[in-house]
C-alpha cells in the first residue's frame, strides 16, 4: 500500500505543475498538466471512435491520456523554449515511468506501463489528442484576450496527422468557446 500511496501523492504533484508554454503568452494562471491530462483523455477516446477504432481501444487510449504526462510530476512541463536548450527523449520519460511504479503490485505496475505502450496508430491518435486539448486550451485563451493564442492554434494545425483531429481543428477555430453552454441558461 505504501507504493500505491506515494504514486498517488505523486499523481497529485500534477494539479500544480503549470503548463509552462503558456507564460511565454502572458497567461498568469494557465492550467495545471492534471487539467491538460484529463481533457487529453477525453479528446484521446473521441478520437479513437472517430478513427474507427472500438470501443476497447478507445477507453485503452483514454487511460493512456489520463497517464501521458505523469513523468513530468518529476521532470516539470518543458515548453518549445526550453526544448530548444534541454532535449528530453522518450527514454528519459519511460525511465521515470518505471521508477514512479516500481514496488507497486505487479498487476497494477504492469497494467500502468501497459497503458502507454501503444501501436503506431494508437500513438499518433494519442498524440493528436494531446496536441488538439492544446489548441482547445489555446482557443479558450485567445477568446478571452490572449492574442498569441492564435500562433499556437496555427502551429498545432500544421502537426496533427489523423483526419478526425485535423476535422476537429478546423471546427475548433470558427467556434466560440463559450458556445456551449449557450441556450442551456434558465431563464425563469
Amino acid at each position: 500500500m505504501d507504493s500505491i500511496s506515494r504514486y498517488m501523492f505523486e499523481a497529485g504533484m500534477l494539479k500544480r505543475v503549470k503548463r509552462s508554454g503558456w507564460w511565454a503568452e502572458k497567461v498568469e494562471n494557465p492550467e495545471s498538466v492534471a487539467e491538460h491530462s484529463f481533457r487529453t483523455a477525453v479528446v484521446a477516446f473521441i478520437l479513437a471512435r472517430m478513427e474507427g477504432l472500438g470501443e476497447a481501444d478507445a477507453n485503452r487510449l483514454c487511460t493512456a491520456g489520463v497517464f501521458h504526462d505523469m513523468h513530468e510530476a518529476r521532470i516539470g512541463d518543458m515548453h518549445k523554449i526550453t526544448a530548444r536548450y534541454i532535449q528530453v527523449e522518450r527514454e528519459l520519460e519511460k525511465k521515470v515511468e518505471r521508477e514512479q511504479v516500481e514496488g507497486m503490485p505487479p498487476a497494477i505496475r504492469d497494467s500502468i506501463i501497459g497503458a502507454l505502450a501503444l501501436s503506431e496508430k494508437e500513438r499518433a491518435i494519442l498524440k493528436d489528442a494531446d496536441y488538439l486539448e492544446c489548441a482547445f486550451q489555446a482557443k479558450e485563451y485567445l477568446d478571452i484576450g490572449y492574442k498569441g493564442a492564435q500562433t499556437w492554434i496555427d502551429n498545432i494545425g500544421e502537426r496533427l496527422r489523423t483526419k478526425s483531429a485535423k476535422r476537429l481543428h478546423a471546427k475548433m477555430k470558427g467556434m466560440d468557446s463559450n458556445s456551449w453552454w449557450k441556450g442551456l441558461k434558465k431563464l425563469d
